[in-house]
């Protein structure tokens, strides 16, 4: 999450965060399996970005190499899998120092200076003779996989390899936005926990605690714009995302004549010091704009809008009308594809951005 308010208290990592918001159930659900002696081997956290699924795979994790053995202090299921934060093992983990943990994710390419887009093959080596190993502690071995859709197809092959004969005493928690990425065979072999989007008031709490010198109307509208994700609602609450948003929204409004003056603006803007946040933001407008045609294609109610900024029912009725549903799902998955090849491919940001709004366009006879 992006920390760029020189007030704001600090906006903990997944692994240092001891609270979890929104997810009692699933916890529960953790904890039940680990107290009746039915843990499986992989676990795979499903949920929209930024909603807690690697602070959970943590805290998972924390109490496992806490109380591991099953059964909870009193014998019976715990009441949840919270560690207390002055515990050695939870500060151990939070400064990335236990040897019972291996955590595998996305790791900074040195030579373009953020994350690489993909975990690759390199990166997940080391899981088999890991978990294999003696542990150092008596306890588990447990491997956590941050972002685990996206592994390269070798990447999946190798971890894979690992989940068909796991080590006794060993455990996986992958966490993943998008498990049709990952492969079948990987699914099938994980006990899946899916989490819901956080709830406006839970999201709104989390940044009264974060950013507390946001207004309280301001506090509002990002709660309401996130999608449930307390991730986005921090990246837009730091980057000046509503405004990008609104700015993203307001031109695609303009289709199929198109405000090409004020796109050429906003894609400058993507450019500009190589932007992540405003083509981020930008790429994601896009998207839950055609989401919301296609669903009115379908004669579904659209989503993901709310405020002055939503698009007007009967607008969408006529946008929609100029493409079969089959047809506007095509151009979804081509934008889609186009978009995420930005980072995949190091392709021009600016350029993909043009390419998508002006490909949406020529579809709508613009």
């Amino acid at each position: 999450m992006i920390e760029t308010e020189r007030s704001a208290p600090p906006t903990l990592a997944p692994r240092a965060n001891p609270l979890l918001f929104g997810h009692d159930d699933a916890e529960r659900e953790m904890a039940t399996a680990l107290a009746a002696g039915r843990l499986a081997h992989a676990w795979l956290l499903t949920g929209p970005s930024g909603i807690g699924k690697a602070t959970l795979a943590f805290r998972f994790a924390r109490y496992l190499l806490v109380e591991g053995s099953g059964g909870g202090a009193a014998g019976g299921v715990p009441a949840g899998l919270a560690v207390d934060a002055a515990h050695p093992v939870f500060r151990r983990i939070a400064s990335g120092g236990h040897a019972d943990l291996l955590t595998v994710e996305r790791k900074l390419d040195d030579r373009r200076q953020r994350l690489r887009s993909d975990i690759v093959v390199d990166d997940v080596r080391g899981v088999g003779p890991f978990l294999a190993s003696t542990p150092a502690e008596g306890g588990w071995r447990v491997v956590v996989v941050d972002g685990a859709d996206a592994m390269t197809t070798s990447a999946a092959n190798a971890l894979l390899k690992v989940l068909e004969e796991p080590p006794d005493r060993s455990v996986l928690i992958l966490t993943c936005a998008r498990p049709a990425r990952l492969l079948p065979t990987l699914r099938s072999r994980c006990r899946r926990v899916s989490l819901s989007p956080l709830s406006p008031a839970v999201v709104a709490e989390l940044l009264g605690r974060y950013r507390p010198a946001l207004p309280a109307a301001e506090i509002d509208g990002l709660a309401r714009d996130a999608g449930g994700s307390i991730g986005a609602a921090l990246l837009l609450a730091d980057a000046g995302g509503l405004a990008i948003k609104a700015e993203a929204r307001r031109l695609l409004a303009t289709l199929p004549a198109l405000d090409v003056a004020g796109l050429l603006k906003l894609a400058d803007r993507v450019a500009a010091a190589e932007d992540d946040v405003a083509f981020k933001l930008s790429a994601e407008s896009l998207l839950e704009w055609l989401e919301a045609v296609i669903r009115t294609a379908a004669g579904a109610p659209a989503k993901g809008y709310s405020g002055s900024d939503a698009p007007d029912r009967q607008a969408l009725t006529a946008i929609a009308a100029r493409a079969s549903l089959d047809r506007w799902l095509e151009v979804w998955d081509n934008t889609a594809r186009l978009l995420s090849q930005a980072d995949h491919a190091n392709l021009d940001r600016r350029q993909v951005l043009l390419a998508s709004v002006f490909g949406v366009r020529e579809v709508l006879g613009g």
